[in-house]
């Protein structure tokens, strides 16, 4: 599977997540896929830090607009009846606690559901973003992530070694090749993807975790 159907295979999944009725801020990267795989049934509002409430699916060619982009500077689309206001004004939203869901990538993911996200040591930081207030603020965090770095090295580990965003906020991690719920900060496998075994996932996933009884073996 090519990077680009693992990436758009975790945001369909995680589309499924986003609850009828609800305020979800999408961050950088896969997230922002989520947008073009929400059931059309569905009235969700999704909000973009940099100031728009109502963003559509990705534009197509003819619909680029410059002017409108979403936090991370792609462009998006404005869906009928859409909200434009200010940076500080979107963050009083995200303080205020008023968004419902956020989806996020990561760099790490604890067992514990310890987020790091923001910078990696030795590189160049550009800033924490809107990050560390988007968690702390949401009333669910749900994080998309290809299971291992480009080098091949595990991003669910036991312990966080790359800065940490925020402790102990992740709800829900989902991968190409499993999901897991946090409850009560510990980790829990709920869904396997199809043609991944227990001890295939457990070879890749350092972090401690427990499988439910109920697990799903055909994500």
């Amino acid at each position: 599977m090519g990077t680009s159907n693992i990436k758009e295979k975790i945001a369909l999944r995680a589309a499924k997540e986003i609850t009828d009725g609800t305020i979800v801020n999408l961050g950088i990267g896969i997230p922002t896929l989520v947008a073009d795989f929400i059931d059309s049934d569905k009235e969700v509002f999704l909000h973009t830090e940099n100031g728009l409430l109502g963003v559509g699916p990705s534009p197509g060619r003819d619909e680029l607009d410059p002017e409108i982009i979403n936090a991370g500077k792609l462009p998006v689309t404005a869906q009928i009846g859409a909200s434009y206001f200010s940076s500080s004004e979107s963050f009083a939203m995200i303080r205020g606690g008023h968004i419902d869901t956020v989806i996020l990538g990561a760099l790490q993911i604890s067992a514990t559901g310890d987020l790091a996200n923001w910078a990696v040591p030795g590189k160049n930081i550009l800033g924490v973003g809107g990050a560390m207030d988007l968690v702390a603020g949401a009333k669910e965090v749900i994080i998309t992530t290809q299971h291992c770095s480009k080098d091949g090295e595990p991003k669910i580990v036991e312990s966080c070694t790359y800065p940490v965003t925020a402790k102990n906020v992740v709800s829900t991690l989902i991968s190409e090749y499993a999901v897991f719920r946090f409850v009560e900060n510990k980790m829990i496998l709920v869904e396997l993807a199809e043609g991944m075994t227990l001890e295939q996932l457990k070879e890749i996933t350092p972090a401690t975790y427990s499988v439910s009884e109920s697990l799903i073996t055909n994500y």
